[in-house]
């Protein structure tokens, strides 16, 4: 290398080096604001969630808990005050169906519209399960879809897409006179959970700067569960109303900030990595100037996206990039992949499969139920326990969002999975006491609590945020859409698959024994993170591609050599 190619690459390097100092000076409103509605979508995702929320509670506490609460119109406003502090308290995470198990009587008057639906149209308590549980399985399929769907017609429109399921979904639901049109737009509304979970934080990444991109794509998980809360709220409100208007109203206002958002969305700019990919350089580079600080700062970016974008079609000419359309991604994906894509299935399958294979949602679900056997009787106490709980949840959140870009995905997730482990270990040991014991000292009872509150404040850190952050970074620009696509289905599958036998597998060999096997599960997350992520702190999306290559690049892996000279 002569001395004119060695300047050339060091003010290149240089150059690069300004760009990204400049993103760390400040955050692009317009990028702030694109990634606010993008993540709006969001909202519609907690609040249709909320309004059916004991998913997973036995059909035999269904029956006790009906048979308990006859005059159910009287203790409903009790349990929207019970569903808003445990929104409050943050215990569901993710937009899972799960709900804080209180006691019997409470569960059945704070699930909201359904118990209303169950009494205004005669359903069975089979009939409500299918009802809930078929919002998992439609997200899987929305979630498999949608990676096509935003490489066809792009991520702006996807966005309005996953918005217009709601809508359409709501209005079904709302109007529903009986239970298979119920149902139906519950399937509507399942396929745009699915939709939401992966178009909100890829289009964050793809807009976002480097420096800035793990706070952004943070930002979906803080709005689920702003849309539970309001949820609760509505519930709460409308209460009171007749019956067969209450539910109706519940379910059918989703359609409200479904018309917001999807209006609003119209107003954002796509994707500038999808408009390269379709040959529309001029209008990535406008999109790329309102995103970024500088012209400079665009133009280089405009060039890191078009390399990248060359080498993954194929050398493409610019005209012939608008007949892509997401072909043959599925085939490089699962039947023919290099090794560094194998490598980022892998670390993007893993993350999202240990997400939810940490129970996280489950421990939440039952351990006030453990509490109650320890000796806590009182609601209030019960509810005490669950502020506690929120405010450790929603403090860690916040504070992983904010440091996420400073110390690196890595360094977070893997403090979140060794925390998760010795909390769960801890919890584990608490209950296996206190089932055993008589007196059920307050100093166990007390060291259970810090322990479930401390497990919510390491998945606060870790899991919870960085798995959407890491899903949508680290595929090639080809790949990211389909690919991350794949890794959220496998997250919803898991999902489902835990709320169902957690349960069962409980009964077997306890609760505290349960814990252990959560925590023996963090474990070995912690080895899968340490081993198999490489950090992206920092790193552009067209830059990642190299961290998952060999280090002896030869053939087909001049490709990740290509990405670390840009």
């Amino acid at each position: 290398m002569d001395a004119n190619e060695m300047e050339s690459q060091q003010q290149k390097a240089a150059g690069e080096d300004d760009f990204r100092l400049t993103s760390t000076a400040g955050l692009n409103k317009f990028t702030l604001l694109c990634a606010l509605l993008a993540s709006t979508n969001s909202i519609l995702l907690g609040y249709g969630e909320s309004r059916f929320q004991f998913v997973s509670l036995p059909t035999t506490t269904i029956f006790l808990t009906l048979k308990l609460s006859k005059s159910h119109d009287l203790l409903m406003p009790v349990s929207c005050i019970g569903f808003f502090f445990g929104q409050i308290s943050g215990l569901l995470f993710e937009g899972e169906l799960l709900c804080l198990f209180i006691s019997c009587a409470d569960i059945g008057v704070m699930s909201g519209a359904v118990l209303f639906i169950k009494e205004n149209l005669k359903i069975t308590s089979v009939q409500v399960e299918i009802l809930v549980g078929s919002l998992n399985v439609l997200s899987l399929v929305g979630s498999l879809a949608s990676g096509k769907t935003s490489d066809y017609i792009g991520r702006r429109y996807t966005i309005v897409l996953a918005a217009a399921t709601f809508l359409v979904g709501a209005l079904l639901m709302g109007f529903a006179p009986s239970f298979p049109l119920l149902l139906a737009g519950r399937i509507v509304a399942g396929i745009g959970v699915g939709y939401s979970l992966m178009i909100a934080p890829l289009y964050t990444a793809e807009i976002s700067p480097a420096m800035k991109r793990g706070f952004l794509t943070s930002l979906p998980e803080v709005f689920i569960v702003s849309g539970i809360l309001l949820g609760y709220i509505v519930n709460f409100s409308l209460s009171g109303l007749p019956q067969n208007l209450n539910w109706r109203l519940m379910l059918g206002l989703a359609a409200v900030p479904a018309i917001a958002i999807g209006i609003g969305v119209t107003a954002m700019p796509e994707s500038p990595r999808w408009l390269v990919m379709k040959g529309r350089t001029h209008e990535a580079k406008r999109v790329l100037i309102k995103v970024s600080d500088t012209v400079q700062e665009a133009e280089f970016r405009l060039s890191e996206i078009t390399k990248a974008a060359a080498m993954d079609l194929g050398e493409a000419t610019s005209s012939n990039h608008s007949d892509w359309r997401g072909e043959g991604v599925w085939k490089e994906l699962l039947l023919n992949p290099s090794k560094p894509v194998c490598r980022i299935i892998i670390a993007a399958i893993g993350i999202n499969f240990f997400m939810q294979a940490s129970g996280n949602d489950a421990v939440i679900y039952y351990c006030p139920e453990v509490f109650k056997d320890a000796g806590i009787q009182d609601k209030r106490q019960l509810f005490g326990v669950n502020v506690i709980m929120g405010v450790a949840k929603a403090t860690f959140v916040l504070i992983s969002a904010v440091y996420l870009d400073r110390f690196g995905r890595r360094p977070l997730l893997l403090l979140g999975s060794i925390g998760m482990a010795v909390s769960l270990a801890v919890l584990g040991m608490g209950s296996k006491f206190l089932q055993h014991s008589e007196t059920k000292p307050l100093w166990a009872i007390i060291v259970c609590i810090i322990a479930v509150c401390a497990d919510v404040s390491f998945f606060s850190i870790g899991l919870g945020p960085i798995t959407w952050v890491y899903s949508s970074e680290i595929f090639p620009l080809r790949l990211r859409a389909q690919g991350t696509g794949l890794a959220i289905s496998v997250n919803r599958l898991v999902s489902g698959v835990m709320s169902m036998t957690f349960l069962t597998i409980s009964e077997k060999i306890t609760f505290g024994g349960m814990f252990f096997v959560l925590s023996g599960i963090m474990v070995v997350a912690t080895l899968f993170f340490y081993f198999f992520l490489p950090e992206t702190k920092n790193k552009s999306l067209e830059e990642v591609w190299a961290l998952f290559e060999d280090k002896d690049t030869t053939g087909d892996d001049q490709r990740g050599m290509q990405m670390r000279e840009m």
